[in-house]
């Protein structure tokens, strides 16, 4: 056989070989990413309708397509609902074979979504919920705490309140997983810290009125009224608080768990002086900026850090695929948990065994509004939480992953 007419023959049958491996990337349907929030309720400015947008922007930015298949985000409304959030869960990995979930839910449908993952063994990543469970106790192989939890808040918010001479505290906490883990958190920070507690209370979910709480949390004589609730929740506590009075009385108001979207909320003249502990500011960098105004400009609105951790955790996911050369949960997880996590969100990240994401955080404050410059001028940083002390070291883990 003469040389050209084999070289034809090897060409031709090359040219089948990437015909047939584009075919079956094409059977394979679109690549598909589940992004469950709340979009209309207490949490929906945090995660909500911006989170999926976070989510789209990552993936537009990764260019669309991946292991040859298009990218597709579905999204969903999980209602403040654990039900739903698991019915549509089990759909999108049953029917659509979404291939990530990625959450900016409440913790019990958090850690039913990470029960489900890990009978599914699917990769499921959590943005939005708070309790630290899901790397403790409740931690999976196919699960990635990314944003922030319970156990960072207490030790930012709680030891720095407790430090500066609020030894003694009241809760005021949401009925329900988040509230009693951060409670159960931030009173151990407090005894820790040689200081008190005098007693909580625990109010529902989306409560309208939190006056006969702010009156019992009052009565108790504690220096520091512990807010362990979030979103609408909060601000409208600290509106009613500052109608009350209790802080011009002598109390001090620690929020354990706030947003950029619920100080705007609140506004700066009750929100003023508030110290909390976050993830990400907007304002901290040139980084921060440049993402922010991208998002502000399809959204309308600053990134809270649970939005703007969706969009880092969705690009991080998504070059881990890339590298593993397959969507295996196993082998994607493998693969985030050994590579550093390096963009505008943070410089110092990891993904431990546990499946906890660990970066520095931030102590924050409200501005007075006479330090405002502009709508969204909202808060200052005022130290750093260094890795090694923002999170529950390894060494005090549950987690059966971890080897000790």
């Amino acid at each position: 056989m003469k040389k050209p007419t084999l070289l034809k023959i090897t060409a031709f049958m090359l040219g089948a070989l990437c015909a047939s491996v584009t075919v079956q990337a094409q059977d394979k349907g679109p690549f598909r990413i589940g992004a469950i929030v709340d979009m209309t309720g207490v949490y929906s400015a945090h995660g909500g309708p911006g989170g999926v947008q976070a989510v789209k922007m990552a993936v537009e930015d990764f260019g669309g397509e991946i292991l040859g298949r298009k990218i597709e985000v579905l999204s969903a409304d999980y209602q403040n609902k654990l039900d739903v959030t698991a019915a549509r869960a089990r759909e999108w990995y049953d029917r659509d074979g979404v291939s990530m979930i990625i959450e900016s839910t409440d913790s019990a449908s958090a850690i039913a979504l990470q029960k489900l993952g890990k009978e599914k063994k699917r990769l499921t990543i959590f943005a939005g919920s708070a309790s630290s469970s899901l790397t403790n106790e409740n931690c999976s192989p196919y699960g990635i705490h990314y944003v922030y939890d319970t156990y960072a808040l207490a030790h930012g918010t709680g030891a720095a309140v407790t430090q500066n001479g609020g030894d003694s505290w009241f809760f005021i906490t949401a009925d329900y997983a988040f509230g009693h883990a951060l409670e159960r958190d931030t009173s151990a920070v407090v005894k820790e810290n040689n200081g008190k507690i005098l007693g909580n209370v625990r109010a529902p979910l989306n409560t309208a009125d939190f006056s006969s709480y702010l009156l019992q949390a009052q009565a108790s004589g504690a220096k520091v009224i512990g807010l362990a609730n979030a979103g609408t929740d909060t601000q409208t506590a600290v509106r009613q608080a500052s109608e009350f009075g209790i802080t011009q009385g002598g109390q001090q108001l620690a929020t354990l768990l706030v947003f950029l979207h619920d100080v705007k909320g609140m506004g700066l003249q009750a929100a003023q002086g508030l110290q909390f502990t976050t993830g990400f500011y907007w304002d901290r960098n040139d980084e921060t900026r440049a993402f922010s105004k991208r998002f502000y400009d399809r959204h309308n609105g600053m990134p809270s850090m649970v939005q703007a951790g969706m969009y880092s955790a969705t690009m991080h996911y998504l070059n881990a695929v890339k590298s593993a050369g397959t969507d295996d949960a196993e082998a994607v997880a493998e693969q985030m948990k050994k590579t550093p996590i390096d963009d505008f969100y943070t410089d110092n990240g990891k993904i431990r065994a546990d499946g906890r994401m660990v970066y520095d955080m931030f102590l924050a404050e409200a501005k007075k509004p006479s330090e405002s410059t502009g709508p969204w001028d909202l808060l200052k940083i005022n130290s750093v939480i260094p890795a090694d002390k923002a999170w529950r070291p390894l060494s005090e883990s549950a987690c059966p992953l971890v080897k000790k």
